[in-house]
């Protein structure tokens, strides 16, 4: 990213009215230590040249003891507001990369998922440290150094030599600094998502894990990639302190030569004592600004990288809805025919044939990897197929592509559930949406959620957390069963419902099949087990097909 990035300004709005703000308290910044400098000079160059006596440089202390408040509040105000611009900032881009990534779909979210995680999460606060530290020096540099250059201009010619002859080192050594350093960032970032992806895909199989006692197995892998990311931060850190060095370094002697200069004008008559003074205390604020955005660089680059990535994503082009109103699908029938996706290295599915109607369930079966998951997606509107076709056909028969229709008109007909059922937090009534007593406990009763509502502290008030929360994960998917009865559509789509169940949870899922098939809802099961095949009207195969351009592909 550019030190000022424009589409940091353009997803970030917030950062417009910080960035407003820092200019003009950099400037108010330029106008106060310009003053300092003149005031500090005049109060020394009169007590010492003049023999001015305390009551004549009372009026001239005072000046200066109010120029230094004024430096401080300054300062206060810019701390202030930049870790609120930094925290909304954030918040902005987090919450445009979870949209933008929800919006681009399971195969584009599938890609990276677990990147975007840690991106959303730990990456995208390492912003804060470019908004706090950064970005007000970078302005300061753009402001104040050029303002005390003019001022040294009109003080002294010569020092103002001096200073534009070794003012470009700064930036010339940390340009050598940038070139070492280039890509360290980004490969710590790329580090911390691997670790993230690692750590999220050990929780999400854990409980299969340590159902085959493998639960250490990836321990060393998950310590490894640890202790890779603190090398890198440790490097970054190591880089930060040694080119701050060098800049405190070459600062340092610049303003040494300014120093000899006035020192030995000063000897031989050549300059005035409160010129000389001036700008004496005005050399190092030339430097200042420069040397601070060198020694904050490093502070910033896991943010300004993190920026990248959030603009990679933010950028990535998103699939064009349609706006055409959807059939009516409780009088109507869903179309595939011909359905294949793209995985690595062939289709899953392949050539996919299947027909959706009121009242018949359809079984879903194949291996694992044949793309059963996958051609639900594309059936549901959320993966653009990359064969074949997924048409929803009305009662006069005439159709219309899933890709055309207007996902709100499409999905409110649907219910989905998928293995892990999403559930937010609230109590048990309001997830079910508070519905009619009569009408909870008729459908509560035939799921045997009624057995757990009266289990549990507060019944049907208890308060679950994120995720169903303070429920197992049987009792979770008996809840999402309630609500499919509870809100019955024309279709349902129900993946692999028994696959946390034990025999009395399955004898629940094919009760409530049976509900909704009597209902006229068509019923769609992505299946493993015989018992749940057998209750459909319909058996559908997935296979998966290697691509012939891979085969034999060395």
């Amino acid at each position: 990213m550019k030190p000022l990035d424009p589409r940091l300004l353009r997803y970030a709005r917030s950062a417009r009215g910080y960035l407003a703000l820092t200019v003009g308290l950099g400037l108010a910044t330029g106008g106060l230590v310009v003053t300092q400098a003149l005031l500090l000079a005049h109060a020394l160059g009169s007590a010492v040249a003049d023999g001015a006596t305390l009551p004549d440089v009372v009026p001239l202390v005072s000046g200066l003891l109010a120029v230094v408040v004024a430096r401080a509040l300054v300062a206060g105000v810019q701390e202030r507001y930049a870790h609120r611009a930094a925290t909304r900032a954030v918040a902005e881009l987090r919450e445009q990369v979870v949209e933008h990534a929800a919006a681009a779909g399971p195969r584009r979210a599938g890609e990276d998922a677990a990147g975007v995680v840690t991106l959303a999460t730990r990456g995208l606060e390492a912003l804060e440290p470019y908004f706090v530290r950064y970005l007000p020096q970078l302005v300061l540099a753009a402001t104040l150094t050029p303002a005390t250059l003019l001022v040294a201009l009109g003080l002294d010619w010569v020092s103002f030599a001096v200073l534009v002859g070794t003012l470009p080192l700064v930036p010339v050594f940390m340009w050598l600094v940038g070139v070492m350093t280039q890509g360290r960032s980004a490969r710590g970032l790329a580090t911390m998502e691997r670790l993230g992806s690692q750590v999220l895909d050990l929780l999400a199989g854990l409980p299969t894990l340590r159902a085959f006692g493998r639960e250490r197995g990836p321990e060393a892998r998950v310590r490894a990639l640890g202790d890779a990311h603190r090398r890198a931060t440790t490097g970054t850190l190591r880089i930060a302190f040694l080119s701050g060095m060098v800049l405190e370094l070459l600062t340092t002697l610049s303003v040494a030569v300014v120093a000899v200069g006035v020192g030995l004008r000063l000897v031989h008559g050549g300059l005035d004592l409160v010129t000389g003074l001036a700008v004496l205390v005005l050399a190092p604020e030339v430097y200042a600004p420069l040397r601070q955005v060198g020694a904050q660089f490093h502070a910033s680059t896991d943010g300004v990288a993190a920026a990248e990535r959030a603009f990679a994503v933010l950028e990535a082009p998103l699939p064009v809805p349609g706006t055409l109103p959807a059939p009516d699908l409780a009088r109507g029938e869903v179309r595939v025919r011909g359905l294949g996706v793209r995985a690595r290295g062939g289709w899953a599915p392949a050539s996919l044939d299947l027909t959706l109607r009121p009242g018949r369930v359809v079984a879903l079966v194949g291996p694992s990897g044949a793309g059963k998951t996958t051609a639900v997606e594309a059936l549901l509107g959320l993966l653009p197929p990359d064969a074949g076709t997924v048409r929803l056909v009305g009662a006069d028969a005439t159709g219309v592509d899933v890709a055309d229709v207007d996902p709100r008109t499409y999905w409110r007909q649907v219910t989905w559930l998928p293995q892990r059922p999403v559930l937010e937090p609230g109590t048990l009534d309001a997830l079910l949406g508070s519905p009619d007593p009569a009408d909870r406990d008729r459908a509560a009763a035939r799921t045997g959620l009624d057995a757990v509502a009266a289990a549990l502290p507060d019944g049907w008030g208890t308060v679950l957390g994120a995720g169903g929360t303070g429920l197992s994960v049987g009792q979770r998917q008996r809840l999402a069963l309630t609500r499919a009865l509870l809100r019955p559509t024309s279709l349902v789509v129900l993946d692999e419902p028994t696959a946390h169940l034990d025999a009395a949870g399955e004898r629940v899922v094919l009760d409530t099949v049976d509900a909704l098939r009597a209902r006229g809802s068509a019923v769609l099961l992505v299946a493993h087990r015989p018992s749940l095949v057998a209750l459909a009207d319909n058996v559908v195969a997935v296979q998966a097909a290697a691509d012939p351009a891979t085969v034999g592909a060395p």
